[in-house]
């Protein structure tokens, strides 16, 4: 950990100067309390840094959680072996898990699935409670349930150190948490340009707690996030299905990890009660299980947090990109993403190529950033990758 002032610190060994910039502008809003935490993967984001842990009194920053609210992970270890799942047709299973979970952007459910009914009447309840009408924000978010997006979304079957199979999948809350984060975002920045504030960065504008656009602002937020949390839960479910056709034997999850990288809520920290915005980056308590998955191609991470205080309990969340999408498409090419992805089912497609593992971080050099902060109690490898286009 690198002490770079009293309001910021940093875990991260390979980071930009333009990241670090953006990082400082951070660190002077007046109510940043103790200081932002900079993940090992951190990385230029819209107004805050991707990867950074923002704390914050009395008020939240909006684009400092990002615009895929509750974006996040989750994981699910099988009975099955490595040799159990390779003696199995991947190319069908792959194929399998396309039909059954809608990819790419714009790519929704025709119908409500019988398994998404009861999360959808749970977060309908939800909405009453928050006072919110979340058709307001995306009137076809019932069908957005259980859908993958593309970019850096992912769903995975992987095998572990004992050769033990998972399914892993990475997603967020669509384009219904999407709208209400720039819906969010708008707000916040119209408010601050009517009290006449003057921002370092416009994007660094915020809502004050004990306002109705702040309190608005918590009820729309919590939703989103947990939208986010049952479309994972809900995609899940949909790739175990397949998993279990194509073994020809119902999936027996041994244990189920859940766990938003991209969200904020109110924590203590150093003697205060603060919003914590972790902006790429997951909750590392103390004994606490996490996901942090590296590029397309690499090893993923089931690990444990260590509770380190100074982190404010928190941890990586993937490999940070180091390559912009449209720089990584110039760079690299379609021959590399295959030379990457051997051995590796996928769907072959020029589309990744801003995906492929160069584009990123090391992610082993981020885990060894972070080992203060997190265990490594597994560590995954691909067999199997269905990504949106």
């Amino acid at each position: 950990m690198e002490k770079l002032s009293d309001r910021l610190l940093s875990w991260a060994t390979l980071i930009d100067e333009k990241t670090l910039a953006q990082a400082r502008t951070t660190a002077t809003m007046p109510f940043i309390h103790p200081h932002v935490a900079l993940m090992p993967d951190a990385h230029l984001g819209k107004g805050a840094t991707v990867g950074s842990v923002i704390p914050t009194l009395g008020a939240i920053i909006p684009a400092a959680v990002g615009v895929d609210i509750g974006c996040g992970m989750i994981a699910v270890r099988t009975q099955f072996s490595r040799a159990e799942l390779e003696a199995r047709d991947l190319s069908r299973l792959r194929k399998r898990i396309e039909r059954a979970v809608p990819v790419s952007v714009g790519g929704y459910n025709r119908t409500v699935a019988e398994t998404a009914e009861p999360r959808i009447a749970e977060l309908e309840a939800l909405a009453v409670e928050a006072d919110f009408e979340p058709g307001s924000a995306a009137s076809n978010w019932r069908l957005q349930l259980g859908t993958l997006g593309s970019g850096n979304h992912f769903i995975e079957v992987s095998v572990d150190e004992a050769d033990q199979v998972w399914m892993f999948l990475h997603s967020g809350s669509r384009g219904v948490g999407n709208r209400i984060a720039m819906h969010h975002i708008g707000v916040a920045a119209r408010l601050t340009k009517r009290a006449g504030i003057d921002l370092p960065d416009r994007d660094l504008a915020y809502l004050e707690e004990g306002t109705e656009e702040f309190d608005s602002y918590i009820r729309q937020l919590r939703w989103a996030q947990h939208f986010a949390l049952l479309n994972r839960e809900e995609m899940m479910d949909r790739v175990a299905a397949q998993v279990s056709e194509v073994m020809g034997e119902t999936v027996v999850e041994a244990e189920r990890i859940n766990c938003h990288h991209n969200f904020t809520q109110s924590e203590e920290h150093f003697g205060a009660r603060v919003w914590v915005s972790r902006k790429g980056a997951i909750q590392a308590e103390k004994g606490q299980p996490g996901l942090i998955p590296g590029s397309m191609g690499t090893a993923s991470y089931v690990v444990t947090g260590k509770g380190n205080a100074l982190s404010l309990n928190s941890s990586p969340h993937g490999a940070g990109r180091q390559y912009s999408r449209s720089k990584a498409k110039k760079t690299f090419t379609r021959e590399q993403l295959r030379e990457a992805m051997t051995g590796i089912e996928y769907r072959d497609s020029p589309a990744f190529i801003d995906e492929i593992p160069q584009a990123y971080k090391p992610i082993d050099q981020v885990m060894a950033d972070a080992a203060s902060l997190v265990e490594i109690r597994h560590t995954l490898r691909q067999l199997v990758n269905v990504k949106g286009d």
